[in-house]
């Protein structure tokens, strides 16, 4: 099915992503993991692409144990650093499967700041080569606070709209932690002719070390009220894994209330956190726990 069908559904949509392991050793705990997911029933999950192209092997085939368990897959595919040889052969394996969604992102850029021969600068040339290839519902990712490499936020959803220019059929977006920056974003992509649906990305914060990691690569914007949470809870575990999940799904009642139908969760591979979440918003989204 495609990831479109799904989110312009009747229903809500709650999807979960994960991610590949980035070596054989661990791949049967994500593979169980996946699973358990994935038994949740979902909307539908996404499964990263490690950066440089270092989770190619294993993404279809967590994406293939998505689809066994009767569940969408999204799979994503970076571009930096990939010549076309090897986005065509990832692109006919993903297709050999039967996967039928990707995310197109460009991935970053390697700190030593070379590309190794890579013909692909921007997520919209890689959104075009997809499109060009045939058979697959493209998404795309945005950033309500700006993308951490962009001059501005206007720059920024000008990049945007090049990607749905080329073929964009959906956006997911970067993780934030104050709604009234997503409706508000929301309000400048229309305004730059961008109308594809959007997806607002949640992350469930359970954990305090979280906070520096995720504020310093993206350098996202937190609520006072999120701030407190961390503070109060940060030194007990189990308290900020609860106060964290419910922090999460606040977030999503409110999307959801407030005219999105669908919200995607980064879940880190955590079983028990995407089941927490999918059980706060069983009754809104019209699932039976």
């Amino acid at each position: 099915m495609k990831i479109t069908d799904i989110i312009n559904g009747s229903n809500p949509s709650l999807s979960f992503e994960v991610f590949p392991p980035k070596s054989f050793d661990s791949f049967e705990a994500v593979r169980r993991a996946t699973v358990e997911i994935a038994d949740l029933k979902p909307g539908y999950m996404s499964v990263t692409y490690g950066a440089g192209g270092s989770t190619d092997i294993y993404t279809p085939e967590i994406a293939s144990c998505i689809a066994e368990r009767g569940v969408t897959p999204l799979a994503h595919l970076t571009c930096i650093g990939a010549d076309e040889e090897k986005v065509e052969r990832i692109l006919s394996e993903l297709k050999k499967r039967g996967i039928e969604n990707i995310l197109a992102l460009r991935g970053d850029i390697p700190k030593d700041g070379s590309t190794h021969g890579g013909v692909y600068k921007y997520a919209s040339e890689l959104v075009a080569k997809i499109r060009s290839f045939g058979g697959f519902c493209i998404g795309g990712a945005c950033y309500p606070e700006g993308h951490p490499e962009s001059a501005s936020i206007e720059a920024d959803i000008e990049n945007i709209k090049r990607k749905t220019d080329a073929g964009c059929e959906f956006l997911t977006t970067q993780m934030f932690f104050d709604n009234e920056i997503i409706y508000s974003y929301m309000d400048k992509l229309l305004a730059a002719g961008v109308d594809v649906p959007v997806v607002p990305g949640i992350m469930p914060v359970t954990n305090a070390k979280q906070i520096v990691r995720i504020t310093s690569i993206s350098g996202n914007a937190l609520p006072k009220k999120f701030m407190r949470i961390i503070d109060r809870y940060g030194d007990d575990p189990a308290a900020m894994r609860q106060a964290g999940v419910a922090f999460a799904i606040e977030q999503i009642v409110d999307l959801y209330a407030g005219g999105f139908n669908a919200v995607h969760v980064y879940s880190m591979n955590k079983p028990d956190v995407a089941r927490l979440i999918l059980d706060g918003v069983s009754e809104i989204i019209g699932r039976d726990r």
